[in-house]
């Protein structure tokens, strides 16, 4: 009895095992091409970061990590005029015998700090050098705790990002709205009214979106998400109430780079623009900054860059929606990095 008990629980493993591939391998299929088609312009690579898939670290190779929202994953751009892209073609002339840098991009759209943490941990085989935190403006209107690629099992699992889902939907976004912003920012509001084919083709691939996203629910049964939100505790940063969450999760993600040997740099975006947005953020960016100078004032390990005056948002040819930069207005800002960079792997290089 026990013999034919065991011999049932396998046929039944065995089943679903067989069931799962058969569903997933097809979707894997088209989930690599997709990827292939939309790596080098407005998606990300295979494993969820930004731009070619880097290889096995090479000696005396500087590896330096940019995290933020579509501001630094370049918005509006493809991935060669993203900031991190422009930065490493900034260093190259900078390299030696001694050091090359490599930039990775791992920014994603509408993530705030409240991912940084979380982001380091999911690439830590990455063995990034120097941690770059570029982030304000998704926390300006309250705390954003938006962790995009956890929201994968698959990757939560394995480390793959499946591309399809956010692929479809953003075309169904297209021709139902217009633009993509309405699943970032704006959901629910239609600009245009769309035609029936138009409506339906949305229809079909929001279908084929869900597909995978249900193959996704039913593996979160066995890679379930933790959500470390319930049981957070605020620490007692210095600022004031309406910045405490966000300099919690600045001063949090530093702790973490720190702990895995890396350096950090903590940057200011271009300023708002707008009597409300912009004095938000100039509060906001003051108070991070002033949590950074009690906390690690000290620690050569740590700086602080303010770029809000590099990029002047109302400007056409640098921002093309006073938000979001152009290939030139990204350019800026690479270059007001490279010499930061350059000082804090001249640190590293001390014993």
């Amino acid at each position: 009895m026990a013999r034919r008990s065991l011999r049932r629980l396998g046929l039944i493993v065995v089943t679903v095992v067989v069931a799962v591939l058969v569903a997933f391998v097809p979707l894997l299929g088209v989930d690599l091409y997709l990827h292939g088609k939309y790596q080098k312009s407005a998606g990300f690579n295979v494993w969820g970061y930004r731009g070619p898939t880097v290889g096995r670290k090479q000696p005396g190779e500087y590896r330096v990590a940019v995290l933020g929202g579509s501001t630094a994953f370049g918005y509006g751009v493809d991935w060669v005029d993203s900031i991190p892209a422009m930065l490493e073609r900034d260093l190259a002339p900078r390299a030696d015998a001694r050091r090359s840098y490599r930039v990775l991009n791992l920014g994603y759209n509408n993530e705030g700090a409240y991912s940084f943490r979380f982001t380091l941990e999911d690439y830590r085989w990455l063995h990034y050098d120097l941690v770059c935190l570029y982030e304000g403006y998704n926390d300006v209107l309250g705390e954003n705790t938006s962790v995009f690629r956890r929201d994968s099992p698959i990757f939560r699992l394995t480390g793959y990002l499946p591309i399809s889902p956010i692929i479809f939907k953003e075309k169904a976004a297209l021709l139902t709205a217009g633009n993509i912003n309405d699943m970032y920012l704006f959901k629910g509001k239609t600009v245009f009214h769309p035609t029936i084919a138009a409506r339906t083709s949305a229809g079909a691939l929001r279908t084929a979106a869900g597909v995978e996203e249900s193959l996704e629910r039913q593996l979160s049964n066995v890679v379930p998400v933790v959500d470390a939100r319930a049981n957070r505790r605020l620490a007692d940063t210095g600022c004031t109430e309406d910045w405490q969450r966000y300099c919690h999760s600045i001063g949090v993600a530093v702790d973490y780079a720190l702990a895995q040997d890396a350096q950090v740099l903590v940057i200011t975006q271009p300023y708002e623009l707008g009597p409300y947005m912009a004095d938000h953020h100039r509060e906001q960016q003051h108070e991070m900054s002033a949590m950074l100078q009690r906390r690690f004032g000290r620690d050569p390990r740590v700086r602080y860059v303010n770029l809000g005056p590099a990029v002047d948002l109302d400007d056409s040819r640098l921002s093309y929606d006073h938000m979001h930069l152009t290939a030139a207005g990204n350019a800026v800002i690479a270059g007001a990095l490279v010499q930061p960079v350059l000082e804090m792997s001249q640190v590293r290089q001390q014993p």
